[in-house]
C-alpha cells in the first residue's frame, strides 16, 4: 500500500525534526584506516608496556571555556621500546573522554598490561587514542613482543599497509617483517 503525500510528508517532517533536536556529538563517529603494528610503531613517538593503574576525568585544557574533557590515566611503566630520548618514565596518559573523539577505554587496578603507543603533546603530555595501537599485552603474538625490541625499529623505512597485505618498497619488494625474516621476495603488486 502506498504512502498518502500526507503521510510521507509528515514522516519528512518527523526526521527532520529528529535531526535538528538530536544532541550534538552523538551521531559522529571515530574511524581509523587499519594499520599493519610494525606501521603503529614507527610512526608513534612512543611505544610502551604500560599497567594503568587509575583513571580521573580532567580538563582537556587550562581555558575556563573549554568544556572538552580528557581521561588522564595513571600508569606503571614497565618498559619502553620507543620515545627515550623524549620522555623517560612516562607516570601519566591521556584519552578524549568521548569514543566520538577516538577515546579509549582501558581497564584499571587489573593485572592486565597494555602495549600503548602514542604521541606526545608539545607540553610533554602522552596522547593515545583509538587510531594508536593500543593491546592488551597478553593477546600479542611472542613474535609481536620480539619485534618491539629490533624489528619494527630496524625496519621503519618500509610501507605496510594492512597485516596480510604485502607493499611495495622502493626496492620493488616487499617491505613488511614477517615474524621470522624481513620478506624481501620480489613483489607481485603493480605499481
Amino acid at each position: 500500500m502506498p504512502w498518502s503525500p500526507l503521510a510521507a510528508l509528515s514522516w519528512a517532517l518527523v526526521l527532520r525534526l529528529l535531526a535538528l533536536l538530536w544532541p550534538p556529538g552523538r551521531g559522529e563517529a571515530c574511524s581509523c584506516a587499519p594499520a599493519h603494528p610494525q606501521q603503529h610503531f614507527c610512526h608513534s613517538a612512543l611505544v610502551i608496556r604500560a599497567k594503568i593503574s587509575s583513571e580521573k576525568v580532567v580538563p582537556a585544557s587550562e581555558d575556563p571555556a573549554d568544556t572538552q574533557k580528557m581521561i588522564r590515566y595513571e600508569i606503571k611503566q614497565i618498559k619502553m621500546f620507543k620515545g627515550f630520548e623524549k620522555a623517560k618514565d612516562i607516570q601519566y596518559v591521556y584519552t578524549p573522554f568521548d569514543s566520538s573523539l577516538c577515546g579509549v577505554k582501558l581497564e584499571t587496578n587489573s593485572h592486565k598490561q597494555y602495549l600503548l603507543t602514542g604521541q606526545i603533546l608539545s607540553d610533554g603530555k602522552v596522547f593515545i587514542h583509538l587510531c594508536n595501537y593500543i593491546e592488551p599485552w597478553e593477546d600479542l603474538s611472542l613474535v609481536q613482543r620480539e619485534s618491539l625490541n629490533h624489528h619494527y625499529h630496524q625496519n621503519c623505512g618500509c610501507q605496510c599497509r594492512v597485516p596480510s597485505q604485502p607493499t611495495m618498497s622502493v626496492s620493488g619488494r616487499t617491505g613488511c617483517w614477517n615474524g621470522s625474516s624481513m620478506d624481501t621476495r620480489p613483489s607481485t603488486m603493480s605499481a
